[in-house]
Protein backbone atom coordinates (compact mmCIF):
# COMPACT_ATOMS: atom_id res chain seq x y z
CA UNK A 1 0.00 0.00 0.00
CA UNK A 2 1.15 3.08 -1.06
CA UNK A 3 -0.97 5.90 -0.70
CA UNK A 4 -3.67 6.63 2.44
CA UNK A 5 -6.93 4.70 1.99
CA UNK A 6 -8.57 7.59 3.66
CA UNK A 7 -7.07 11.16 2.47
CA UNK A 8 -4.77 9.57 -0.90
CA UNK A 9 -2.03 10.84 0.56
CA UNK A 10 1.46 8.98 0.20
CA UNK A 11 2.35 6.68 2.59
CA UNK A 12 5.73 6.59 4.34
CA UNK A 13 6.87 4.00 6.79
CA UNK A 14 7.43 4.63 10.42
CA UNK A 15 8.44 2.63 13.51
CA UNK A 16 5.15 1.38 15.04
CA UNK A 17 5.73 -0.11 18.78
CA UNK A 18 6.07 -3.94 18.49
CA UNK A 19 5.03 -4.07 14.63
CA UNK A 20 8.27 -2.61 13.04
CA UNK A 21 8.06 -0.32 10.02
CA UNK A 22 4.64 0.07 9.33
CA UNK A 23 3.20 2.65 6.63
CA UNK A 24 1.99 5.82 8.13
CA UNK A 25 0.07 8.93 6.99
CA UNK A 26 1.51 11.86 8.47
CA UNK A 27 -1.50 14.37 7.34
CA UNK A 28 -4.35 11.70 8.91
CA UNK A 29 -2.06 10.72 11.68
CA UNK A 30 -2.26 7.28 11.63
CA UNK A 31 -0.79 4.09 10.64
CA UNK A 32 -2.42 2.50 7.76
CA UNK A 33 -2.24 -1.21 8.42
CA UNK A 34 -2.74 -3.46 4.79
CA UNK A 35 -5.49 -4.13 3.94
CA UNK A 36 -6.63 -7.36 1.70
CA UNK A 37 -9.79 -9.42 1.51
CA UNK A 38 -10.59 -13.22 2.96
CA UNK A 39 -11.87 -16.08 1.09
CA UNK A 40 -12.88 -19.49 1.64
CA UNK A 41 -12.36 -22.80 -0.49
CA UNK A 42 -12.95 -26.28 -0.06
CA UNK A 43 -13.00 -29.65 -1.45
CA UNK A 44 -16.22 -30.80 -1.02
CA UNK A 45 -17.00 -34.33 -0.54
CA UNK A 46 -19.90 -36.69 -0.15
CA UNK A 47 -20.96 -38.27 2.68
CA UNK A 48 -18.59 -41.67 1.82
CA UNK A 49 -15.64 -39.34 1.73
CA UNK A 50 -14.51 -41.11 -1.48
CA UNK A 51 -15.90 -38.28 -4.09
CA UNK A 52 -14.65 -34.65 -4.67
CA UNK A 53 -17.08 -31.94 -6.38
CA UNK A 54 -14.74 -29.55 -8.64
CA UNK A 55 -16.23 -26.96 -10.69
CA UNK A 56 -15.44 -24.73 -13.68
CA UNK A 57 -16.34 -21.17 -13.49
CA UNK A 58 -15.95 -17.97 -15.66
CA UNK A 59 -15.62 -19.42 -18.98
CA UNK A 60 -12.46 -21.39 -17.98
CA UNK A 61 -12.16 -24.80 -18.55
CA UNK A 62 -9.61 -25.58 -15.85
CA UNK A 63 -11.59 -27.53 -12.50
CA UNK A 64 -11.10 -25.74 -9.24
CA UNK A 65 -11.99 -26.27 -5.63
CA UNK A 66 -15.53 -24.31 -4.59
CA UNK A 67 -14.19 -20.58 -2.85
CA UNK A 68 -16.02 -17.53 -2.09
CA UNK A 69 -15.36 -14.17 0.12
CA UNK A 70 -16.12 -13.85 3.52
CA UNK A 71 -18.46 -10.99 3.61
CA UNK A 72 -18.39 -8.50 6.76
CA UNK A 73 -19.36 -9.76 9.89
CA UNK A 74 -19.75 -13.07 8.61
CA UNK A 75 -17.42 -15.54 9.87
CA UNK A 76 -15.27 -18.52 7.43
CA UNK A 77 -17.63 -21.21 8.74
CA UNK A 78 -20.30 -19.47 7.92
CA UNK A 79 -19.08 -18.09 4.58
CA UNK A 80 -18.39 -21.52 3.89
CA UNK A 81 -21.60 -23.16 4.38
CA UNK A 82 -23.68 -20.17 2.44
CA UNK A 83 -21.31 -20.46 -0.34
CA UNK A 84 -21.30 -23.79 -0.96
CA UNK A 85 -25.56 -23.78 -0.69
CA UNK A 86 -25.32 -20.62 -3.17
CA UNK A 87 -23.33 -21.80 -5.87
CA UNK A 88 -23.75 -25.56 -5.76
CA UNK A 89 -27.08 -26.10 -4.04
CA UNK A 90 -25.73 -28.72 -1.28
CA UNK A 91 -26.30 -27.85 2.31
CA UNK A 92 -22.72 -28.58 4.13
CA UNK A 93 -23.38 -31.29 7.14
CA UNK A 94 -19.60 -31.11 8.77
CA UNK A 95 -16.33 -29.58 7.90
CA UNK A 96 -12.99 -29.40 9.41
CA UNK A 97 -10.68 -26.07 8.92
CA UNK A 98 -7.10 -27.12 7.18
CA UNK A 99 -5.07 -24.19 6.77
CA UNK A 100 -4.55 -20.64 4.69
CA UNK A 101 -2.13 -19.37 2.49
CA UNK A 102 -1.93 -15.64 1.45
CA UNK A 103 -2.86 -15.23 -3.06
CA UNK A 104 -1.03 -12.40 -4.08
CA UNK A 105 -2.97 -11.66 -7.32
CA UNK A 106 -6.39 -10.90 -5.58
CA UNK A 107 -4.78 -9.70 -2.50
CA UNK A 108 -6.68 -12.39 -0.72
CA UNK A 109 -6.44 -14.65 2.14
CA UNK A 110 -7.57 -18.00 1.34
CA UNK A 111 -9.01 -20.07 4.40
CA UNK A 112 -9.05 -24.02 3.15
CA UNK A 113 -11.95 -26.32 4.66
CA UNK A 114 -13.02 -29.69 3.73
CA UNK A 115 -16.57 -30.09 3.85
CA UNK A 116 -18.94 -33.01 3.78
CA UNK A 117 -22.07 -32.30 1.80
CA UNK A 118 -25.59 -33.67 2.38
CA UNK A 119 -25.98 -35.28 -1.23
CA UNK A 120 -24.61 -35.56 -4.53
CA UNK A 121 -27.18 -34.02 -6.16
CA UNK A 122 -26.53 -31.10 -8.50
CA UNK A 123 -30.06 -30.10 -9.89
CA UNK A 124 -29.37 -27.33 -7.54
CA UNK A 125 -26.44 -25.38 -8.80
CA UNK A 126 -26.30 -21.53 -9.97
CA UNK A 127 -25.08 -19.56 -12.92
CA UNK A 128 -21.92 -18.77 -11.06
CA UNK A 129 -20.99 -21.92 -12.11
CA UNK A 130 -20.11 -23.15 -15.39
CA UNK A 131 -20.18 -26.76 -14.76
CA UNK A 132 -19.73 -29.02 -11.33
CA UNK A 133 -18.95 -33.24 -11.31
CA UNK A 134 -17.78 -35.01 -8.48
CA UNK A 135 -14.55 -37.51 -9.08
CA UNK A 136 -12.93 -39.50 -7.11
CA UNK A 137 -9.56 -38.82 -5.31
CA UNK A 138 -7.65 -40.17 -8.26
CA UNK A 139 -10.00 -38.76 -10.85
CA UNK A 140 -9.59 -35.41 -8.85
CA UNK A 141 -5.80 -35.07 -8.53
CA UNK A 142 -5.45 -35.60 -12.24
CA UNK A 143 -8.40 -32.75 -13.19
CA UNK A 144 -7.43 -30.13 -10.57
CA UNK A 145 -6.04 -27.06 -12.46
CA UNK A 146 -1.95 -27.86 -11.99
CA UNK A 147 0.43 -25.34 -10.20
CA UNK A 148 -2.59 -23.72 -8.30
CA UNK A 149 -3.32 -22.87 -5.10
CA UNK A 150 -6.45 -24.91 -5.69
CA UNK A 151 -3.99 -28.02 -6.39
CA UNK A 152 -2.20 -27.79 -3.45
CA UNK A 153 -4.91 -27.65 -1.47
CA UNK A 154 -6.46 -30.45 -2.50
CA UNK A 155 -3.50 -32.73 -2.60
CA UNK A 156 -3.44 -32.10 1.54
CA UNK A 157 -6.95 -32.87 1.98
CA UNK A 158 -6.34 -35.90 -0.65
CA UNK A 159 -3.11 -37.21 1.65
CA UNK A 160 -5.78 -36.84 4.59
CA UNK A 161 -8.31 -38.47 3.32
CA UNK A 162 -6.01 -41.55 2.74
CA UNK A 163 -5.33 -41.69 5.94
CA UNK A 164 -8.01 -42.83 6.55
CA UNK A 165 -10.31 -39.93 8.24
CA UNK A 166 -13.92 -40.49 8.87
CA UNK A 167 -17.22 -38.68 9.08
CA UNK A 168 -17.16 -38.74 12.49
CA UNK A 169 -13.59 -36.91 12.38
CA UNK A 170 -15.20 -33.62 10.95
CA UNK A 171 -16.87 -30.53 13.40
CA UNK A 172 -20.95 -31.21 12.40
CA UNK A 173 -22.85 -28.09 10.89
CA UNK A 174 -25.21 -26.90 13.11
CA UNK A 175 -28.37 -28.88 12.72
CA UNK A 176 -26.66 -31.13 10.35
CA UNK A 177 -27.24 -34.86 11.10
CA UNK A 178 -24.50 -36.91 10.05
Amino acid sequence: MKFCLECGSRLVLKECSGEGDVPYCEPCGAFRFPVFSTAMSTAVLNRELDRILLIQQYGRKNYILLAGYVNQGENAEAALIREVKEEAGLAVIAYEYMRSEYFAPSNTLMLNFISVADTEDLSGISDELDHAAWFTLDEAEEAILKGSLAESFLLTIIAKLRQGQTLEDFTPAAGAVL
